[in-house]
């Protein structure tokens, strides 16, 4: 083979270039650049076989594929081993080139070492600036002079929302109308845009509020190359957060101002920096002065010293000191205040800040002792409550214990204090129960207690005193309460029952003796009021008693265990029925047939009275009504008491009863005593009229026991009298009770008044009443009491009805 042709060819090449025996697959030739790529001699590749100087799989494929006569050409890049080990990134192409009748592969060679370098620094340099873009903490986007993207990071598309498929594909314009619609204020936002565009030189700084609720400051700033604007910078910096926080500083410089609580805040050496207008005026110094100073010298507390130097171990170690302080102020004077002091740490864990909150705790400590006050004290009089006086008796039982001694507690209640309310009204009431208090207190010994119970009820402990000394404490209060009472222009008297229990031997506990005193009390009220009684053990049995009847009362009428029973008004002469009067029975299964004279009194203590007396009103004008129906007409008369004629409603409820029975008036007769009559005249008269309208009978029931006043009982529209059975009882042979039940007689006669003689019983007795001119009577000569189905054979015969 001639190389002589082919080698003057080859060294004009600038890039390495081999001449392969297109038989032998070895290197016949090569030129200058080839030495100084490979950095090795020509000569050391000459007669070497390509396969030998092969440095990738890929190679030595090819020139098998051209030993096999399969391929005659590659162009590609690949690696080549130099002479010094080292491996170069060379791009190669292998051709099979003919010259006259000589057939040769030519291998040229590219070196692309420095130019994958720099094509690598370039990446790495593409990727550092990357990673710095993706770093900032600000949105990115830059665009080119024309306004194309050239780029932006991935915290710019959080910030503006940018969904997945706008990311992944180059469409500028959807992004850009993207973001116009993500902003509250679209328009502004286009015509600032179009302001930058048209100033490329221009920087500038502006606010953008999107829809999402961020707030984001846009910096703008143009992009330089070779000293010339090839673009814009657009920097996003979230200042949501920045804003909130400004505008929560701002509210609370507006809270520290107008805080209520004094509040302070010191440097790292406790030098105060500042403080709210609180602390300036509790203090008594201006903001002003009082910067720069100790707060220590404000605190004012019995530890002194020793207190401070226990704050600032317990506020280093804890972060936080509470308590109650004397915060000093300037003109001398002390305030008590409730401290808190809390300690703010820098980054570094170092003091930064000490925040101090003093709240003036002189109305709430004024307050507290208010409320001492009302819980240990009655607020009318100020005398002790039952709390208080609960401390005061285990004071005085513990005493007594051990002393070996006795003490006293009196019961006591005002007598008819409730006539002064009714009549004078509550504030006539407030004032007696505080003249009570102070009389009370007066009468009193420093060791003793006067204690209010509620309502007119009090309750004294008087310590150290035996039997005659309570004696005389009691004498000398019942004396000191007998003195007038004024109010206004009146001047009244007031009386009360006292009762009295000593202990031990009338009760070991506040409760008991207590009780028992109000037991004593109640005795006293029984038995005419305005005097002492001391506590004795039957006293009980009674109480308890009068408390058995009362709940055997209220299931009885729960369960209908009432029933009335009637007893006949005849005329006197004839023996003709008039009229009956219902009265009411009661049959417990437990206690049995109990009399009416057991269970009213306590009905009426109790006030259940109203409920009964309501049940006889409607019982007997549900059997009147009956005996309506049958054809008999003789009226049906039922008992009032005093606390049921006293109900507003008593007229109304009348007359309701008699609509719901459909029974007309005159079948109806109300007994009323005269005394609650003329209680209250007036409020009597106007309920008596509204009655006579519904066309009731009225009848004075047991006439001449109490109190009468004849002007009252010819202006009441009053049917009947009826003569008392005491009165009866004593006729005739008794000349004071002749006379008396005469006078009754003449005095019906007189106002054109009906008479019935109660409790005639003898023949004796009807012979007189008839002398005296009575003409009606009721009582066991005639019948007793019986149920309505007995009266049948008294009632008229059809011929009389």
């Amino acid at each position: 083979m001639k190389l002589n042709r082919w080698q003057p060819l080859i060294d004009g090449l600038m890039e390495a270039v081999w001449l392969v025996d297109p038989i032998s697959l070895q290197v016949v030739a090569a030129n200058a650049a080839t030495e100084r790529m490979l950095r090795m001699p020509v000569t050391a590749l000459l007669g070497r076989s390509v396969a030998e100087l092969a440095s990738t799989p890929e190679d030595l494929y090819f020139w098998e594929d051209v030993a096999a006569g399969r391929s005659q050409h590659i162009n590609s890049e690949t690696v080549m081993r130099r002479g010094d080990g080292g491996l170069i990134t060379v791009e190669r192409c292998v051709s099979l080139v003919k010259l006259g009748n000589e057939s040769m592969f030519m291998a040229s060679f590219i070196d692309h070492s420095a130019q994958l370098q720099a094509e690598q620094e370039l990446e790495t340099l593409i990727a550092e600036l990357r990673a710095t873009l993706e770093s900032c903490a600000d949105g990115i986007l830059v665009v080119n002079r024309h306004g194309s993207i050239r780029g932006y990071n991935q915290r710019f598309a959080q910030q503006w929302g940018l969904p997945e498929s706008l990311q992944t594909r180059r469409d500028d314009p959807a992004v850009f109308q993207w973001l116009l619609q993500a902003v509250q204020h679209p328009d502004d936002y286009q015509r600032r845009l179009q302001q930058l565009e048209q100033s490329p030189l221009l920087e500038a700084t502006d606010t953008l509020y999107l829809r999402s609720g961020l707030v984001l400051e846009r910096v703008s700033l143009p992009q330089f190359a070779r000293g010339r604007a090839i673009g814009r910078v657009y920097a996003f910096r979230d200042i949501t957060r920045r804003l909130q926080d400004e505008a929560q500083l701002q509210v609370a410089a507006k809270v520290l101002d107008a805080s209520l609580d004094a509040i302070f805040i010191t440097d790292q050496q406790g030098r105060i920096v500042t403080a709210n207008p609180r602390f300036a005026t509790l203090t008594g110094q201006s903001i002003t002065s009082l910067q720069g100073t100790d707060p220590s010298r404000f605190l004012s507390h019995p530890d002194g010293k020793r207190f401070l130097h226990n704050l600032q171990l317990e506020l280093a170690q804890h972060l936080l000191w509470e308590g109650e302080i004397q915060l000093q102020q300037a003109h001398g004077g002390t305030i008590p205040c409730l401290l808190s002091l809390v300690r703010m740490l820098d980054s570094q864990g170092m003091r930064s800040h000490d925040v101090g909150f003093l709240k003036d705790l002189t109305e709430a400590k004024a307050a507290k002792r208010r409320i001492e006050d009302l819980a240990y004290n009655d607020t009318l009089t100020g005398l002790p409550n039952r709390l208080l006086l609960a401390e005061r008796v285990q004071m005085a039982i513990q005493s007594a214990e051990r002393n070996r001694s006795q003490f006293a507690v009196l019961f006591l209640d005002l007598d008819r204090f409730k006539h002064i309310n009714d009549s004078l009204g509550h504030l006539a009431g407030d004032a007696v129960l505080m003249d009570v208090a102070q009389r009370l207190q007066d009468c009193l010994r420093q060791q003793d207690t006067a204690a209010r119970l509620g309502g007119d009820e009090f309750i004294l402990v008087l310590n150290g005193v035996n039997e005659q000394g309570a004696e005389n404490s009691a004498r000398r209060i019942i004396d000191a309460l007998s003195q007038p009472f004024h109010f206004a222009d009146l001047t009244f008297s007031v009386t009360c029952s006292i009762g009295i229990a000593l202990y031990p031997d009338d009760g070991r506990s506040m409760d008991d003796l207590i009780k028992n005193a109000d037991s004593a009390m109640y005795h006293v009220k029984e038995r005419g009021r305005a005097d002492f009684r001391f506590y004795q053990r039957q006293m009980n049995l009674g109480l308890l008693t009068r408390m058995k009847l009362d709940h055997a009362m209220r299931e009885g009428l729960r369960e209908q265990r009432f029933h009335l029973h009637y007893q006949p008004q005849v005329d006197l002469s004839s023996g003709t029925l008039l009229g009956v009067e219902a009265l009411i029975r009661w049959s417990d299964p437990e206690l049995g047939d109990i009399s009416p004279a057991q269970f009213i009194p306590i009905a009426e203590e109790t006030g259940l009275i109203i409920a009964i007396g309501n049940w006889v009103l409607d019982r007997a004008a549900a059997q009147a009504s009956q005996w309506r129906r049958d054809g008999y007409r003789f009226t049906t008369a039922v008992n009032v008491s005093a606390y049921q004629f006293q109900q507003a409603d008593f007229v109304e409820r009348v007359a309701d009863t008699l609509q719901r029975h459909q029974l007309p008036g005159e079948a109806l007769e109300l007994e009323l005593t005269e005394t609650f009559l003329i209680r209250d005249a007036t409020e009597a008269l106007r309920k008596l009229d509204a009655l006579s309208a519904l066309k009731v009978r009225m009848a004075i029931d047991d006439f001449g026991t109490g109190y009468s006043s004849l002007s009252y009982l010819k202006r009441f529209p009053i049917h009947k009298l009826k003569i008392d059975r005491s009165f009866i009882h004593d006729v005739p042979g008794d000349e004071g009770a002749e006379g008396i039940v005469q006078a009754i007689i003449n005095m019906a006669q007189a106002l054109h008044l009906q008479v019935t003689a109660e409790g005639v019983e003898t023949e004796a007795q009807r012979a007189f009443l008839s002398r005296a001119g009575c003409t009606q009577y009721q009582g066991y000569l005639f019948a007793r009491p019986t149920a309505a189905s007995d009266l049948a054979p008294m009632l008229p015969s059809p011929a009389q009805r």
